[in-house]
């Protein structure tokens, strides 16, 4: 079966999957940049605000403006809290509709794999941030076995079912970052690995969930004989605790530079 293309079109439904995870990964991601209060911000690839909303919670910011191509994902960012300060609107990361060195920081949170051409997001992101301002991103390691679902995936290559991809997971990857960011002329290049862990009520629970994204869509096209013997390896790479509880783990690629003077 070939592999279908991640898409993230309903914001309640990535809220309930990936804004979870991504809040967890944020704000370790935050934690690290360390940013100063004031800042005017570019959220690029926003999606449902899930980041966004960490920024205007957690940095004080005197801006964050958030571009992403889907509606469905943006009217559920409208609707957040944090849109009482930060706006949002359809755009390209490739084509941001922004004047040259308009913001302090630009950040992809989750999205740069999803960049139909990476140094070309990249260059915008450099193009509207001010000399000295802040360039950075964090995305799952998709290839080195970092996403969420991993425990899906992992049972579904050997039955010949090729999990959802990326257009670029390989931008993904550590050394691709960093030759992204030097090929932008970043200086003050920083990376690290965010690893994070999330705790579901029970396997049914991280199941169901799951079956949300792009992955669920897969796996109703697949014989229910094999959805249900797919089901059954995936939790036993998932042991519940006394309570019934179980952990899934996943790791990201973050890095961080400045836009030279």
């Amino acid at each position: 079966m070939a592999a279908e293309q991640f898409r993230f079109e309903d914001g309640a439904a990535y809220e309930r999957m990936m804004g979870a995870w991504s809040r967890l990964a944020g704000d370790v991601f935050l934690d690290w940049l360390a940013p100063k209060p004031g800042l005017r911000w570019v959220d690029v690839g926003c999606g449902n605000g899930a980041f966004s909303q960490l920024i205007v919670d957690r940095c004080a910011p005197a801006e964050v403006q958030g571009i992403d191509p889907s509606e469905g994902q943006l009217a559920f960012a409208r609707a957040r809290p944090a849109a009482r300060l930060a706006q949002f609107q359809q755009g390209d990361a490739m084509a941001l509709p922004f004047a040259d060195s308009r913001f302090d920081a630009a950040v992809m949170a989750l999205v740069i794999f999803f960049v139909p051409d990476p140094p070309k997001g990249l260059a915008e992101m450099v193009r509207v941030v001010k000399p000295g301002g802040t360039i950075a991103a964090y995305a799952w390691d998709m290839s080195g076995g970092g996403f969420p679902l991993e425990p899906i995936f992992a049972e579904l290559r050997p039955m010949n079912i090729a999990p959802p991809k990326a257009p670029s997971e390989d931008a993904a990857q550590m050394q691709n970052l960093r030759a992204l960011w030097s090929g932008a002329g970043a200086t003050e290049i920083e990376t690290r690995v965010i690893n994070v862990s999330r705790t579901f009520a029970s396997f049914d629970e991280f199941w169901s969930i799951a079956m949300t994204s792009s992955v669920g869509n897969l796996i109703a096209r697949v014989p229910a004989i094999d959805a249900e013997r797919l089901k059954s390896r995936v939790r036993e790479r998932l042991p519940a605790d006394s309570a019934g509880r179980v952990t899934g783990v996943a790791h990201a690629n973050a890095i961080k530079g400045r836009v030279g003077k």
